[in-house]
């Protein structure tokens, strides 16, 4: 069994932006896109952008090109290759769509660390054109949960992969989306919220509804370094230490494990009694 599960959030955990403003400052339709948001949810708003640049001339590689510009911290793509070689089960839930986000994990090489990726669905259609769909159709029905946007409640996906007979899960994660189930971790879990993010101050406003143990981290450096001591420190590791005896090949190896003693971890958030 896998060491882990690791699930990491994308846009501002694993890429150092947020891939929908990425794509539309890159590409000159910041003017558009702010006219459009007031009038349409945002899975529709994107699709409709991605139509309209079409429209101008912008093709799928065009789009391609500025995402692999994308910031991902070195160290972020050290984090996932480690985690990946000592045999922990990463998966991606995020509110961004499929093709950003593996057109960004193929540049980099970090495609084929990631069990799944679970995303809003997007596919190029016979024009050319990138079209993206909502995860849930939220026009059908509704997912139930009131702490959630309408097109995803990741607290379900989270459910579905621990009922695979996952135990234990590390959840790294930044915005609002991320605390519905960041409140569903249990005491054996651990949950990573980027300080000054939104994840960050609505635990901060009341630490004492989690149940998860809470570690922070600031920016790329900091986020390998407390998931590695996570997952060397715990019980996540196999009895007998065989997660570590070989790495694995492919666009994930690693030519070694850092072998000093970690540095001390940014501060556990404390529980307010």
């Amino acid at each position: 069994m896998a060491a882990a599960v690791i699930i990491f959030d994308f846009d501002k955990t694993i890429i150092d932006c947020d891939s929908d403003n990425w794509l539309i400052d890159e590409l000159g339709a910041t003017p558009l896109f702010e006219s459009l948001l007031p009038t349409m949810p945002w899975n529709t708003l994107m699709d409709r952008i991605m139509m309209e640049l079409h429209a101008q001339g912008k093709t799928i590689d065009d789009f391609a090109e500025v995402l692999k510009r994308a910031p991902l911290d070195r160290h972020v793509a050290s984090a996932i290759k480690f985690a990946h070689a000592l045999g922990c089960d990463l998966r991606i839930v995020s509110d961004a769509n499929v093709f950003y986000i593996e057109t960004i994990l193929k540049h980099h090489g970090l495609v084929g660390c990631f069990t799944e990726i679970n995303t809003n669905p997007s596919y190029v259609d016979a024009e050319g054109r990138l079209r993206i769909s909502p995860y849930h159709d939220f026009t059908s029905s509704s997912h139930g949960c009131p702490l959630c946007p309408p097109n995803m409640c990741k607290s379900k996906i989270m459910e579905r992969i621990r009922a695979e007979g996952k135990k234990k899960i590390i959840y790294l994660g930044d915005g609002k989306g991320d605390y519905c189930p960041s409140l569903r971790l249990g005491e054996s879990d651990f949950v990573m919220p980027r300080k000054n993010y939104p994840l960050w101050d609505l635990i901060q406003s009341d630490p004492g509804l989690l149940k998860a143990e809470v570690h922070e981290w600031s920016n790329g450096e900091e986020l390998e370094r407390v998931l590695l001591h996570l997952i060397r420190f715990s019980e996540f590791l196999d009895s007998n230490g065989s997660a570590t005896a070989q790495l694995l090949s492919g666009d994930c190896k690693m030519v070694s494990m850092p072998g000093k003693s970690p540095e001390p971890l940014p501060k556990v958030l404390p529980v307010l009694l």
